[in-house]
């Protein structure tokens, strides 16, 4: 995510803390908000979002805390979007608001990451690669795992290889030339 579209999700975040605490104090952020399952997970969590009574079919959820937007669907039993994502493995311990808008109406829950959990439970996955990968030689790999490749560079290429060399260089000259005539004689008629 750009540097731009987290400052927007950030301000916006901001902006609907600051201007719906009273909404969310009214329902409790169960009826109507967004709630994050689990609770308070540990970075490089998996969480899991639901938004109850929303009119529209498909929603988008905005987070800090979240590695990349998240996309709520219609669940078929309860009518509720539902959508999953990934607790960043570097963001620290805290609470992070969560905001969904849905139609004309902004909903917001809040989500709190417990960075005790990554010591006490499994390790928080990695975001990007942390060894190099290893790749393959392509088809020289099975002569490099055999030993073969050495071999066969050991050899100088032979009389064959430069008679054949030469041929392939003589045709090209006469392709170029033959080219090159052509274009002269269509230019000056």
């Amino acid at each position: 995510m750009g540097s731009m579209k987290v400052t927007l999700c950030a301000g916006a975040a901001l902006a609907a803390a600051l201007c719906a605490p009273a909404a969310l104090a009214a329902d409790g952020g169960s009826d109507g908000g967004v709630s994050v399952s689990p609770a308070a997970p540990a970075p490089g969590t998996d969480v899991t979002l639901r938004v109850p009574h929303c009119t529209e079919k498909t929603a988008v959820a905005v987070s800090a805390a979240f590695e990349s937007d998240v996309r709520l669907s219609l669940a078929a039993e309860d009518g509720a979007l539902v959508g999953s994502s990934r607790v960043r493995s570097s963001v620290t311990a805290g609470a992070y608001a969560v905001q969904v808008t849905c139609g004309d109406r902004a909903r917001e829950g809040t989500i709190t990451v417990d960075e005790k959990r990554r010591a006490s439970g499994r390790p928080a996955a990695h975001a990007s690669p942390v060894a190099p990968v290893e790749a393959g030689g392509g088809g020289t790999a099975a002569l490099a795992a055999t030993g073969h490749g050495e071999q066969a560079r050991s050899e100088a290429p032979g009389a064959a290889h430069t008679v054949t060399g030469l041929v392939l260089a003589g045709i090209a000259a006469v392709a170029v030339a033959l080219r090159s005539v052509r274009s002269r004689s269509r230019g000056t008629d």
